[in-house]
């Protein structure tokens, strides 16, 4: 990307952002547009340290199943997580674990890298919409209050220590920018909300609001006047690996999330720019990117199944997932484990 177009990426992140504090939105409008990304190595990136915390201890993630869900679309995103840290015996190169691989390779101060180890330490079902159908910014830290003080017993526990949440809200709810400048974001709570500072991120389930936004390229804009490259006008759309839409967008977007509250939970830690409220963080960088020769709305190079499912990595129960690249700050490049180079 030449350094105009640059700058004014950046400036649209921060325009995409200039309703919250809340640093990090996973947008994906730009993998639609003809930008050219940073599969080739690149010194335009100036993606810099900022001295704060990563998070190198074991993660005890918790979900938060905000609204009605089922459980094939549970059950997807859960073995997505189980894949993070499972063995290579549990699934085939190039797997999630060796995608989550390029994530470790972000450090603290102290050289300790990101952690390898994320376990799925619980579940809070909030079922009945405790904050309502319609949710702001800042309500979903209500939501993760409620999920630890509920009168319930499969309350979360509050994990100050090494806790990361997890908020996915189901079809039916609406989130403050949800299709219009974001399908996730990342932060961190305020202790007047919650009572202790700890890492967190929403995605919002995207099949019947706008999969051509976030499940994209398992759907693709009505908007966009033109039909995606490589689909025969339209007419082949890749079809999503486990069968849902919008569970398989999401899983690109939890994906993009947990990258970037991993190397940057506090805001204070990996990201571009000057403006820590609109940071450009290491997924930020690589958008639409999910195999070799990505750009224009084209994934790049992944695999199809007999059925047209795209798909670049494998995880465990024998599951396929299709999940953008990361900035590999060794190789100075976006960067997967599917990579033909």
């Amino acid at each position: 990307m030449q350094k105009n177009r640059w700058i004014e990426f950046l400036l649209l992140c921060a325009f995409l952002l200039r309703f919250s504090p809340m640093a990090s939105s996973s947008d994906r409008s730009g993998e639609l547009g003809g930008e050219k990304n940073f599969e080739g190595s690149s010194d335009l990136v100036d993606l810099q340290y900022h001295m704060g915390p990563v998070l190198a201890s074991p993660i005890n993630l918790y979900i938060i199943w905000y609204g009605r869900w089922n459980q094939n679309q549970q059950a997807t995103i859960r073995d997505f997580i189980y894949s993070l840290s499972a063995p290579s015996s549990s699934a085939s190169y190039p797997s999630v674990a060796d995608w989550w691989r390029t994530v470790r390779l972000y450090t603290d101060q102290t050289g300790s890298n990101i952690t390898g180890n994320i376990v799925l330490s619980g579940e809070f079902y909030d079922y009945k919409y405790s904050h309502g159908g319609y949710l702001s910014r800042l309500d979903i830290q209500s939501v993760i209050k409620n999920s630890v003080t509920a009168s319930d017993p499969h309350a979360l526990p509050l994990n100050p220590h090494d806790g990361l949440y997890l908020v996915l809200t189901s079809s039916d709810v609406q989130v403050q920018d949800f299709c219009r400048a974001v399908c996730g974001f990342h932060y961190f709570t305020f202790p007047t909300i919650v009572g202790v500072t700890v890492p967190y991120a929403w995605i919002g389930y995207s099949g019947t609001q706008c999969p051509g936004i976030c499940a994209y390229p398992f759907a693709w804009p009505n908007y966009s006047g033109r039909p995606p490259p490589g689909t025969n006008g339209g007419h082949d759309i890749m079809k999503p690996p486990n069968g849902d839409v919008g569970a398989d967008g999401m899983i690109s977007i939890i994906a993009h999330e947990l990258a970037e509250v991993s190397s940057n939970p506090l805001v204070n830690a990996w990201y571009a720019g000057d403006d820590p409220t609109a940071p450009t963080e290491i997924a930020d960088l690589c958008l639409g990117m999910y195999g070799s020769g990505a750009g224009g709305g084209y994934v790049g190079a992944v695999n199809k199944d007999a059925w047209g499912s795209g798909f670049n990595l494998n995880g465990v129960k024998g599951r396929k997932y299709l999940v953008q690249w990361v900035w590999n700050p060794a190789r100075r490049r976006c960067y997967g484990p599917n990579a033909l180079d």
